[in-house]
């Protein structure tokens, strides 16, 4: 992005990779484990897992990355983990009992992940040259980006939430990923033509040779991750 590169596109480039790295180890191992038919609530949850977990999560996040720093974005998604276990109490999937141990280790640790995540942006590095403390803490730029990056971390939370949901219809998290990335690049790809009334594919200072390996590298570890989150 510090070389003009358009986030929407960055996040096509990225999840293409993911299909391409993951497409080939679905068939591998997990081939039977594939359903017999995708039913149409199984379509939506798809739909809405490449949605969220693609194009919306990312933008929001490379967009946060972009107003702030990558110190800043680097501490945010240590929110997820706490949110994931408020959503889930929310729609009841996870059972809270004040009484046991391990419902109390998840209610300190949801509180040490939101402490740690505010801290990391408080005292996230100011210009030197600030004039004022209150301009040096009240950023307007950083505050909107910080905004940028709880909305994306809320999003990867439930879409985690919403992938653990499915897998129980579709017991194949590799698989999973490799076509959720898929549909997320043709949803990114919409996106931007209806934002920027055309795609973007220009990368102003890259060679081809480092698109391929930027690419492959971020789609590898992007795959993998969401792959085995659970």
């Amino acid at each position: 992005m510090s070389i003009g590169l358009n986030p929407l596109s960055l996040v096509v480039y990225s999840a293409f990779s993911t299909f391409l790295v993951l497409t080939p180890l679905s068939f591998l191992f997990e081939r039977s484990k594939w359903p017999s038919r995708i039913s149409f609530k199984l379509w939506i949850q798809l739909i809405l897992i490449s949605f969220s977990g693609v194009t919306l999560f990312q933008s929001l996040f490379l967009m946060g990355i972009k107003r702030t720093s990558p110190a800043i974005a680097s501490a945010m998604p240590n929110l997820a983990p706490g949110l994931i276990f408020v959503i889930a109490c929310t729609f009841r999937l996870e059972k809270v009992n004040l009484s046991c141990m391990y419902s109390q280790v998840k209610i300190v640790g949801t509180l040490l992940c939101v402490v740690g995540a505010v801290m990391m942006s408080l005292l996230h590095s100011t210009p030197a040259k600030s004039l004022k403390l209150s301009e040096a803490i009240f950023n307007e730029e950083k505050i909107i980006g910080c905004l940028y990056l709880l909305a994306s971390v809320f999003v990867l939370s439930s879409n985690v939430v919403l992938q653990a949901t499915t897998l129980g219809d579709f017991p194949a998290p590799i698989s999973l990923c490799a076509i959720t990335s898929i549909i997320g690049v043709f949803l990114t790809m919409i996106v931007e033509l209806l934002q920027n009334h055309r795609f973007d594919t220009g990368w102003p200072n890259l060679r081809l040779r480092d698109i391929v390996l930027y690419s492959l590298m971020g789609g590898t570890v992007s795959g993998l991750c969401v792959s085995f989150n659970g």
